[in-house]
């Protein structure tokens, strides 16, 4: 038999081009230092041994604006106790206000499409005006300041105008509930709060006027409210509205300037299982992880314009604003990311104004996908460069669909970290071919592992996510009383000296990594573990299935996994689907015992589902706050699983 050329399948879906790779932030990063950029992990090896060269060459690198200081780490006798920059003076707004003053920095839209755009000249005449209003109202260094903004410029402006006096940023969401604001900016005892009294969502007006005055009379703090939209009457505490805190003559904002280890943001928790933590973050260790995430790992470029769906609540706000000190323009967006009308309206914005990275969440790609949607045929792209997606876990079909239907070349990159470090810990680069339901790469400067029980580094094999050295931006403390103790016993107390995450995931023996859910929601029936992920992804294939909860409840010394779903008629044959594939496509132990439809699934403002409520509702216990769900009259349907019937 003659000789055949057989050519090998592509496990990837999509690699860089020499070009690309030459051109990409990270090869010239490399080239900084003198280091060579393949294998990647020997990079980050570097990145992780070397840790003072490493952050500081990310600040010289960035041209990080301040003065770094001699010393760049000192060594703690526990991870929480090591030391940054501790001669380091800079203004976190400074760092973003930089650049051509020409250039537009913010784009602002909503369900009707873009509103406006502003240059960076515009907006420090606005932060320059905001700053002396908050001056006025006596606010100094240390102070924080609480905002319930929208997604907009004003929002931004506030932000800004804040952290350039030595202030702390502090915000929630205006679709939050009094007690939910309450409970998380009451904590922190803010001096100012700014306030939507209004806002719109899936085309419908919202007044929040008496939550914002029902939030004044608990918070003995305040000193001023300043009102972004209408005015707020009968509170016993000074109010203005923006436009007055802005009627003055100032033009160039003052930059003051303040340690490393400065408290920036103070972010919470979903406290979905009590009080909502309120962590601290600092302005160095912000600003350096977000310009290494930016830059090394999502490619972003000056004059870039990228944008994540987000309230102002959920961590990825400040990493969207963080944006500007790379010299990138940020979509500032507010509203639902679909209208009635178009699922795509998202993509028309992108079009319009050129995006070139766009960060969304699975569960937005699974609306697109289970519609059919294929942008390819309705929308240019042509300025898109990356999709990156976090929140929950991306499954492989859906890393599939993008490729096929949104645009072959194309960066697209899962990362996974958390509100509790304001960054990540495994991401995508632009130098790292994309292979189906992984995430590419350990983030540099990240000493990232997967242990096992035994605290043995596995691979292939499931375990905790975990980080074994120090790095800038892990949390100055939690606020409050005891804050420094609740911090260690949130992250330290299973691994000492070791920060253990709460997911549950899998390293490959490539080093890309696979996330399968968070840790304490993790499934063990007969005494194996097994990931929510692994049984959402295969759901979630599913048509006729709107959306799913899966946690395991206790039965004779063992555990059964219980399914739920918002389906419009479960029947014996559907039941018997699910089963089907789930075997298949996972194992028989993924198999679940029972399972029920319900009305609705308990989510949290930001659209994470929260099985840990679920299940405890499902015990018969009480869910302690509710306060942090979106809708928590779905956990009525919880409460009475015992008397529902099942397949």
């Amino acid at each position: 038999m003659s000789a055949q050329t057989i050519t090998k399948r592509s496990p990837y879906l999509w690699e860089p081009t020499e070009k690309q790779i030459q051109q990409s932030h990270i090869k010239a990063f490399a080239d900084f230092n003198n280091q060579p950029l393949f294998p990647y992990e020997r990079l980050h090896r570097w990145s992780i041994s070397h840790l003072p060269e490493f952050w500081s060459a990310v600040w010289d690198y960035a041209g990080i604006i301040g003065e770094k200081g001699e010393r760049i780490f000192t060594p703690g006798s526990s991870m929480p106790d090591a030391t940054w920059f501790p001669e380091a003076k800079l203004n976190f707004a400074e760092n973003l206000l930089r650049g051509s003053l020409d250039r537009i920095v913010a784009y602002e839209a909503d369900e009707n499409g873009v509103r406006r755009s502003i240059t960076l000249r515009e907006l420090k005449i606005l932060v320059a005006k905001a700053q002396a209003g908050l001056k006025s109202l006596g606010l100094k260094e240390g102070d924080r300041v609480a905002g319930v903004t929208i997604n907009s410029v004003d929002g931004l402006v506030a932000l800004i105008a804040t952290v350039s006096l030595g202030a702390v940023w502090t915000s929630c969401s205006p679709d939050f509930g009094a007690k939910g604001i309450i409970d998380r900016i009451g904590q922190v005892k803010p001096k100012v709060l700014i306030s939507q009294l209004s806002y719109q969502y899936k085309e419908k007006p919202f007044n929040i006027a008496d939550k914002i005055k029902e939030t004044t009379e608990a918070i003995d703090s305040l000193s001023a409210v300043v009102t972004l939209s209408g005015e707020l009457a009968d509170v016993q505490v000074k109010t203005c509205s923006w436009e007055t805190l802005c009627d003055n003559e100032a033009l160039e904002p003052d930059f003051q300037p303040v340690s490393f280890n400065h408290p920036l943001y103070i972010l919470y928790t979903s406290g979905t299982t009590g009080l909502p933590k309120a962590i601290v973050h600092s302005v160095g260790g912000t600003l350096l992880q977000h310009v290494k995430e930016h830059q090394l790992h999502s490619d972003v470029h000056k004059d870039d314009v990228l944008f994540w769906y987000t309230n102002t609540a959920w961590m990825m706000y400040p990493w969207l604003v963080s944006g500007l000190a790379s010299e990138a323009a940020i979509l500032l967006y507010d509203g639902s990311p679909v209208r009635s009308d178009s699922l795509t309206h998202l993509w028309d914005i992108a079009d319009e104004i050129g995006l070139t990275h766009f960060g969304t969440s699975p569960k937005y790609l699974e609306t697109l996908m289970k519609a059919g949607v294929e942008l390819q045929k309705s929308h240019d792209l042509s300025s898109l460069k990356s999709i990156l997606s976090c929140g929950a876990p991306l499954v492989p079909e859906q890393y599939n669909w993008i490729y096929q239907t949104v645009k072959k070349d194309l960066h697209l990159a899962s990362i996974s970290g958390g509100t509790e470090i304001i960054g990540c810990f495994v991401m995508g680069s632009p130098v790292h071919p994309v292979k189906s339901g992984e995430i590419a790469c350990k983030a540099l400067g990240m000493a990232v592992d997967v242990l096992d029980e035994r605290g043995a580094s596995v691979y292939e094999e499931k375990g905790d996510l975990v980080c074994t050295q120090p790095f800038p931006s892990m949390p100055l403390t939690f606020f409050g009383e005891g804050g420094d103790q609740r911090y260690r016993n949130n992250y330290f107390s299973k691994r000492p000296g070791i920060w253990t995450h709460g997911d549950f995931a899998e390293q490959t023996i490539d080093e890309a990594f696979i996330i399968y859910g968070r840790a304490d929601t993790t499934l063990n029936p007969g005494g194996v573990r097994i990931g929510t992920a692994e049984i959402y992804r295969i759901i979630e294939q599913i048509e006729k299935i709107k959306d799913s909860i899966v946690f395991g409840l206790p039965k004779d010394n063992d555990e059964e996994i219980v399914l739920c779903l918002v389906t419009d008629d479960l029947n014996e044959e559907l039941a018997a689907y699910i089963r089907k594939q789930i075997r298949s496509k996972a194992s028989p132990r993924h198999v679940p015992k029972r399972i029920y439809q319900v009305e609705d699934i308990p989510h949290t403002i930001n659209d994470k589902k929260v099985e840990g409520a679920a299940k405890t509702a499902a015990l018969g216990d009480e869910v302690k706050n509710k306060a942090s769900l979106k809708n928590p009259s779905s956990l009525q349907s919880f409460s009475r699983l015992s008397e529902k019937e099942y397949f």
